[in-house]
């Protein structure tokens, strides 16, 4: 999954990046309000946290243009202000969460899994497909009670696909999500994630979950073993 990342203070910015990348997030990076914008215009997120006080254009301004324009990408919006009118002008203006800091980043971490569930209309961390199961706090894949063991570019993948299962997922789309704006991408990269991931589930006795569409992209079957 894709994260957006827009804080002004450095020293906070590196160590969340740091802990959304550890976490298995594709994280885009920025400091200023402006680029952030543009960030979040250009590309699809699943999740985007946003700092409130920002160079350029502040974070609730952002969000305002966000929603204006028809984007529904989840917001956690980040500030020290901490008094009731300022959190409801926030969550007012189009945010679906807030944190004030200081925060532990365990906290931070949950509420994005979170905003990452809902976006996909999921409540529950773990996602049971018959006997596949993963858990997007804890960002671990076992069958049949077994574990699968995946890289973080494995596990995107996996991930969005059980987010969306039943549904088709194009290459596009996987790209898009999995992929963060610094990493090169090569035109066989997604088809190549694909077949590494069937072998990492082939191992585990998971041989037919992911089907090719054709001309269309990447389903995970419910009920296709």
């Amino acid at each position: 999954m894709r994260v957006l990342l827009v804080e002004d203070s450095e020293k906070l910015r590196r160590a969340i990046d740091f802990r959304l990348r550890k976490a298995g997030y594709a994280v885009d990076a920025t400091g200023d309000g402006a680029e952030g914008l543009w960030y979040a215009e250009t590309n699809d997120y699943d999740a985007v946290v946003l700092d409130w006080m920002l160079p350029g254009m502040e974070g609730v301004a952002i969000v305002r243009r966000l929603r204006a324009s028809g984007r529904q990408c989840p917001v956690l919006l980040l500030t020290i202000k901490s008094d009731v009118a300022q959190r409801v002008e926030g969550l007012r203006a189009g945010a679906d969460d807030y944190l004030c800091k200081p925060f532990a980043m365990e906290e931070l971490l949950a509420r994005v899994a979170a905003l990452v569930r809902r976006r996909y209309g999921n409540k529950d961390a773990v996602r049971r497909i018959g006997r596949l199961e993963v858990d997007t706090l804890a960002r671990c894949v076992r069958y049949d009670s077994r574990d699968i063991f995946l890289n973080p570019r494995e596990y995107r993948v996996l991930e969005l696909l059980v987010q969306r299962a039943g549904e088709v997922v194009s290459p596009g789309e996987i790209e898009q999500h999995i992929y963060a704006d610094d990493v090169e991408v090569f035109s066989n990269a997604v088809e190549s994630a694909i077949s590494v991931l069937r072998k990492r589930l082939a191992d585990a006795g998971a041989l037919a979950l992911i089907r090719t569409r054709r001309g269309m992209g990447y389903v995970l079957e419910v009920g296709a073993e």
